[in-house]
């Protein structure tokens, strides 16, 4: 089944945390400190496989975790690190933060291996907390958390010609008679539901690839008739072909139908109804009448710069015009493939020097309040018990500017401070 979106849920491994014991042999009843570090957690990578070709596999499995770190041991024992996860995508996989829709990154080009969330970092043993005047410090620091994230994963198939059209208009057949690929041919009064892909192999011209997008219908920018989930496939073309039924075999105005596809088009992404067009007038071979549909398609398309080329997709009239054409044409625009470029950046989003904190005073607990995911954070890896720990929690309520806030505030020696469940007195 050809699949080419996906929700999932990753998560990189915790740091494990760091140990706190003493030298305790025969001859040394009082040794020092010697907990070992805690082992690193786990990294979640994605990387390009080319044996895939669809997302179909994450529809079984949702959840990808690495592995946690150990935490460190007595006699200075490091733990063991924890597992790496490697996430295997096909090309042109786009990979989005979920809640927001903005990229992280998009598995295509010189993309084939990316580092998504990095495992935490194991917390130092209490040997590293040693001094002179605290020579045996129970102190042992926590592993880092690790980083969570769900994902949506977008497959956009990487073509420099994308080929539009309602459906029943040929774009199959066109296909089929152009490329290598063999796509399902039939009087589909709907749409192919998938995007099929070719190469087109020109005598003394280099060629390119050719996708046929699944039939358009009016309000697919809106979602209707899986609209997103076909349009999202011609984001990365470089040229985009119209197939028009140029006979009206069914009643079709081929002009109502070009105008009708790039209203979608510029609904979805504005971007694509600016790249360059061309339209092919097919079923040519099934015309009639003695008043030429084909030329009132040129009437009204090429004094807009749109060229149109009268093709019969049954008899293989006038596609090696056409063909010649888009590669000409193919040869004067971007040859780099577009790369949708990043959005969302983890490392900034789990950050804490850019998470909000508040600083408030609560009347009825005559306290000052300070929260916020930065303040739980730090307190979740700092030891207030510990010399050096509450040292670096004094240090980072004055560089994140809480202290100065307190004293706008009117804070006074002996007020109390509360930060979730922990209260103190203050003193300058």
């Amino acid at each position: 089944m050809f699949a080419d979106c996906a929700k999932i849920y990753v998560k990189s491994g915790k740091g494990g945390d760091g140990h706190v014991s003493f030298r305790r042999e025969k001859y040394v009843p009082n040794g020092g400190p010697d907990g070992g570090d805690g082992g690193t957690g786990g990294s979640v990578y994605f990387e390009v496989d080319e044996g895939l070709n669809t997302l179909a596999d994450f529809r079984h499995t949702r959840k990808y975790s690495a592995g946690n770190g150990e935490n460190g041991g007595k006699r200075n024992c490091a733990g063991k690190n924890g597992e790496d996860i490697v996430i295997k995508v096909p090309e042109g996989t786009v990979i989005k933060e979920a809640e927001s829709g903005q990229v992280i990154t998009d598995m295509s080009g010189e993309n084939r291996r990316f580092l998504l969330l990095s495992g935490g970092r194991g917390g130092s043993g209490n040997q590293h907390y040693a001094t002179s005047t605290m020579q045996a410090p129970r102190y042992a620091q926590p592993g880092q958390p690790a980083q969570e994230l769900e994902l949506l994963l977008e497959l956009k198939v990487i073509a420099d010609v994308g080929l539009v059209g309602f459906p029943n208009v040929g774009k199959s057949t066109f296909l089929s008679k152009v490329t290598n690929a063999r796509p399902k041919i039939a009087n589909y009064h709907f749409t192919t539901l998938n995007p099929n892909l070719g190469v087109v192999d020109l005598e003394d011209a280099k060629g390119f690839v050719i996708a046929d997008i699944p039939g358009l219908i009016e309000g697919a920018s809106e979602g209707v008739g899986l609209g997103h989930e076909f349009l999202r496939h011609i984001e990365r073309t470089r040229l985009i072909v119209h197939i028009v039924d140029a006979a009206s075999t069914e009643g079709r105005d081929p002009i109502e139908d070009i105008y009708a596809i790039n209203k979608e088009l510029e609904a979805y992404n504005a971007d694509l109804a600016k790249r360059p067009q061309m339209i092919a007038a097919n079923k040519t071979d099934m015309i009639f009448t003695e008043e030429d549909p084909v030329a009132k398609i040129k009437e009204e398309f090429e004094p807009k710069g749109i060229p149109v080329y009268a093709i019969s997709a049954i008899s293989g009239q006038g596609l090696r015009d056409l063909l010649y054409a888009i590669n000409n044409k193919l040869e004067t625009l971007d040859a780099q493939p577009i790369v949708f470029e990043q959005e969302f950046f983890p490392e900034y989003h789990f950050s804490t020097e850019n998470e909000p904190f508040t600083v408030v005073y609560d009347e009825e607990e005559d306290a000052y309040v300070v929260e916020g995911p930065r303040i739980e954070k730090m307190l979740s890896y700092t030891n207030l018990e510990s010399e050096k720990g509450f040292k670096f929690f004094q240090d980072f309520l004055k560089d994140n500017g809480i202290l100065k806030q307190l004293e706008q505030l009117g804070i006074e020696e002996g007020d109390t401070v509360r930060m979730y469940g922990l209260s103190f007195d203050y003193y300058k």
